[in-house]
């Protein structure tokens, strides 16, 4: 009997002791010098900022950030209304949660106490380290900036600058060596500098740039999932993409790929970075920039590497990456057969032409109206140069009252192309779409152009009519380069 006494006692008092565990997160904050009643908890997402939590002032003149789950690892905000003046807050995953900030709100870092994160006062340390160095910086360089090109004296500036610089780096590779697992290391490493090579014969510095492309993710795990939540991650991507990779829609779809890759064993910066590329594509203006939405549409989503996306909504995705995929710049637009007005067929594939202008239009579309002037004068000036307009009047067959089919609304087309002087262009109609010309074109509105070659091959699309005579005069320039070139 004793012995269960003692057995009980011990189980009651290890539940004691477990129920006092700190779970979740609790950030005490304590502001000078500050008269609100609020306080918010931000962070950032990618490029973008949110309010994480509010906390209210207590009595004893703290401010209480409290929630049951730990934060995500990240860089955090303590918002400051009515201005929104903030100071930053490190989370590390792999830390107690619970610490207290002390400071004055006209003097954060300065001011700043930290008691139970030691992340938080290594990156502070840090931050007051700066803020040492920083009047020093500024001095040598107004004192540089005075100095004429030439002086002597600018080599003893330069030097002193140069050692604030070794200094300033000795301390940040010092603090990555001692503490690497912070997330202030991996903040401060992700804003390091590359240290690129001296290169020979580089005078346009394309080796040093391709050093740089191959390197530039050194300094940052892309797979880091705190990272998600500073602002350097997507800065960082963002340039790769559109300043340190060839804008063309293979090349950005291969450097997409690889950043990807390098993400995929953190599930959260793959989901985000993929969700943000398909989106980035999907509205791009640019011509041909389709391609990157196909690409990524293909080979994730309908690859099920997207598990975290509705089913209705991936299959719109597929759906639309394969509508597009025949049409991008390079394939062979989709044949048609076509209606004249006479009653004869012509199929998009037997037209001969050396440049085909693809164009659907809708005689009641006021865009078409306005754009019609543009085309009829541009076919008007480029027939004599291997250029000639394949037109699609949109228009179908509708019934009238009775049930009837009727061919009205068909007839505008003709009527328009009377009124229009439209008849330079070589003008076609499918009354009973049998072509299925709108869903093979991915026709959702008019005026749609394609601009194809003598194959049938695609050279440019979705473009306005007011372009067509610099994508034209572009396509015969490179025509003709490589008809010299061929020739000699």
């Amino acid at each position: 009997m004793l012995r269960n006494i003692f057995a009980l006692f011990f189980l009651f008092s290890f539940a004691m002791l477990h129920s006092q565990e700190k779970v979740g997160y609790q950030i005490k904050v304590k502001i000078d010098n500050f008269d609100q009643q609020e306080l918010y908890l931000g962070y950032y997402y990618g490029d973008k900022q949110y309010l994480k939590d509010t906390a209210y002032l207590a009595g004893n003149g703290w401010f209480y950030f409290e929630g049951e789950e730990k934060l995500p690892g990240g860089l955090y905000l303590v918002v400051m209304p009515p201005d929104n003046n903030f100071f930053q807050v490190v989370i590390n995953d792999d830390e107690d949660q619970w610490f207290s900030m002390d400071t004055d709100a006209k003097d954060a870092v300065n001011k700043m106490k930290i008691e139970g994160s030691a992340d938080n006062k290594l990156f502070y340390d840090y931050l007051l380290f700066l803020e040492e160095k920083r009047p020093e910086a500024d001095k040598l360089k107004a004192d540089l900036e005075a100095l004429p090109e030439g002086d002597k004296k600018r080599e003893k500036v330069e030097a002193k600058i140069k050692a604030l610089d070794d200094e300033v780096m000795n301390y940040q590779h010092k603090l990555i060596g001692q503490h690497p697992n912070t997330m202030t290391a991996a903040i401060i490493k992700a804003n390091l500098p590359l240290n690129p090579p001296q290169f020979k014969d580089d005078e346009k510095g394309m080796k040093a740039f391709r050093w740089a492309r191959q390197h530039w993710f050194d300094n940052i795990n892309l797979a880091d999932e705190r990272l998600l939540r500073t602002p350097m991650l997507q800065q960082k991507v963002d340039h790769f993409i559109q300043k340190m990779t060839v804008q063309h829609p293979d090349s950005i779809s291969q450097a997409i790929d690889q950043v990807l890759e390098a993400m995929r064993p953190a599930e959260e910066n793959f989901k985000y970075f993929l969700i943000h590329f398909l989106n980035e594509y999907a509205k791009s203006k640019i011509v041909g920039m389709d391609a990157v939405y196909v690409h990524l549409g293909l080979k994730y989503y309908a690859t099920g590497q997207a598990p975290w996306t509705e089913p209705d909504q991936l299959e719109k995705i597929v759906d639309n990456a394969r509508k597009l995929e025949p049409l991008l710049i390079g394939k062979k637009a989709p044949d048609l057969l076509m209606e004249t007005q006479d009653g004869s067929h012509m199929s998009l594939h037997q037209f001969k032409s050396p440049i085909t202008v693809l164009f659907f239009w809708d005689p009641d579309c006021s865009h078409c109206k306005k754009s019609m002037p543009d085309m009829v004068k541009f076919a008007q000036d480029y027939k004599d140069k291997g250029v000639a307009v394949f037109a699609i009047c949109t228009k179908l067959v509708t019934r009238d009252d009775q049930g009837n089919l009727s061919l009205k609304e068909v007839n505008k087309c003709w009527d328009a192309v009377k009124e229009r002087n439209m008849d330079v262009f070589f003008n076609t109609v499918d009354p009973y779409h049998r072509s299925r010309y709108k869903s093979v074109y991915d026709i959702r509105s008019t005026p749609q152009i394609y601009v194809l070659d003598e194959d049938k091959t695609i050279l440019s699309k979705r473009i306005g009519a007011e372009q067509l005579p610099e994508v034209i005069d572009f396509i015969l320039e490179k025509k003709a380069k490589e008809a010299r070139e061929s020739g000699q």
